[in-house]
């Protein structure tokens, strides 16, 4: 999966948009006026209503010149959404500064940049911001003004109380941080595999598109062909086979007829081979996906057998890629051999990869299937350190369950060694994608019975 070490899966998309941020600083801006105007003229507790009326035009003007300068859809990079995220914490901090410090209430407030910035920009960003938080309320906790309260009372909390309101904040911006980056984090590692898998799928149907446009191109070529190959006809028996240009006219037909023998390979894909080109047989199926690993230092058996016809299935780029990926794990870690085996009945179709390697670790055993998870060490076919993703495995996966299968991944029962692969199919949704090409999805009643069939059919011998 290195080759999509370099691809960008929408980090631009998960940028701050500056309408985004300007929105949400109007709600701000609105919200500190009304809650300013209501204490001081409602409640009639006094507040330096010019000096907080100053703090927040900075925000005004702030968003003006943010609008003037930047287009509605404009994203911003990390850095300058930092900045503003920033200066956002402190003109709170000015805000809070004037009323009363940590005993105002609406310190509570603290903690929305930080919650911005955890689900949008890097870890070591928010942790700035955190530490910006843990500063400003610090100074808040010993430097402001009296809180707004009735002319003729001064209420002042204790220093207890405000140290509580401090660890409480600062709780609080860490727990968030961490918890809405962890979300986020999730969400978006799901959403660039998700990406992957599109772009892996569309190139595997790109190429099995391939047969059809050679089809295509060598019937438009049929006409024109048949016209160059009767006009050097014709100029043979004009030239005669002594004539100054004789030999060239030979090859000139012989190259023809050539070309005409490899256009007609290319029309037989469309053609009456059609059937063969675009479904295979289950044996067909595993043969074509393991010819690639046949020669790489492991032994790979492949064993087929079952009640009935041999089922068949369409040319699916998911489930051939699904099934490359897999092999191709399991040739990676094999010691000497690798076993695949089909199985079949009335009601299901399974699949078994099996290596006699040393099997999946335990602390990634839970997680396989996952995006990012990888345990690659050694390349046995590149001699190297191999840069995986962690991808492979979550996009064989995906693939193979979008084409209607269970998949399932263990180690070895002991004594035996290895990892173990199943992929089974209710077999109504094989069949299915060979009779009309669609990829079906399985049923939760018909996945449930394969489950239970799967349980009760053989398993692999292993070769060690």
């Amino acid at each position: 999966m290195t080759q999509f070490a370099h691809i960008d899966f929408g980090r631009k998309a998960r940028q701050l948009r500056v309408d985004t941020l300007v929105r949400l600083r109007w709600l701000a801006v609105a919200g500190q006026s009304i809650a300013i105007i209501s204490v001081h003229y409602g409640l009639g507790f006094p507040v330096p209503i010019g000096l907080a009326f100053a703090v927040i035009a900075a925000s005004v003007w702030l968003n003006i010149g943010l609008r003037l300068r930047y287009d509605v859809n404009h994203r911003l990079d990390d850095g300058p959404a930092t900045i503003l995220l920033a200066y956002d914490l402190l003109q709170l901090s000015a805000l809070l500064y004037l009323t009363g410090g940590l005993q105002n209430p609406f310190a509570l407030l603290f903690l929305a940049p930080i919650m911005i910035s955890a689900v949008s920009l890097s870890v070591q960003r928010t942790l700035a911001l955190v530490a910006l938080v843990i500063l400003a309320a610090s100074l808040l906790a010993f430097f402001y003004m009296p809180l707004p309260w009735a002319p003729a009372e001064t209420l002042t909390f204790p220093l207890p109380y405000r140290a509580g309101v401090w660890l409480a904040l600062v709780c609080g911006a860490v727990f968030v941080a961490a918890y809405a980056f962890r979300v986020a984090e999730e969400a978006r590692r799901l959403s660039d595999a998700l990406s992957a898998t599109e772009l892996v799928l569309a190139r595997e149907q790109h190429l099995t598109q391939l047969d059809g446009l050679a089809a295509a191109a060598a019937h438009e070529l049929g006409t024109p062909l048949a016209t160059i190959t009767l006009v050097v006809r014709e100029l043979r028996k004009a030239s005669g086979d002594n004539g100054p240009y004789a030999d060239d006219i030979v090859l000139l037909e012989q190259e023809a007829q050539r070309c005409r023998t490899i256009l007609g390979k290319l029309a037989s894909m469309g053609a009456e081979d059609a059937e063969h080109w675009q479904s295979m047989s289950l044996r067909h199926l595993l043969e074509e996906v393991a010819e690639p690993y046949h020669h790489f230092g492991v032994d790979l058996v492949i064993e087929a057998s079952g009640d009935g016809a041999e089922p068949r299935c369409l040319r699916n780029p998911g489930i051939i890629y699904g099934l490359g990926n897999l092999i191709e794990n399991a040739v990676d870690f094999a010691t000497s051999a690798v076993g695949i085996t089909a199985r079949w009945t009335q009601g299901a179709v399974r699949i078994e990869v099996a290596d006699d390697g040393p099997g999946f670790s335990s602390e990634v055993l839970a997680k396989l299937g996952e995006p990012y998870v990888t345990t690659r060490a050694i390349n046995r076919r590149a001699k190297s350190e191999a840069g995986g993703l962690g991808l492979g495995l979550f996009i064989a996966k995906t693939l193979l369950e979008r084409s209607g299968a269970v998949v399932s991944m263990s180690n070895a029962d002991l004594p035996a060694a290895g990892a173990r692969v199943v992929i089974a199919w209710p077999r109504a949704a094989f069949d299915a994608q060979g009779e009309s090409g669609v990829i079906q999805t399985g049923s939760s009643v018909e996945i449930g019975s394969v489950q239970s069939t799967l349980d009760d059919s053989a398993t692999l011998t292993r070769h060690n």
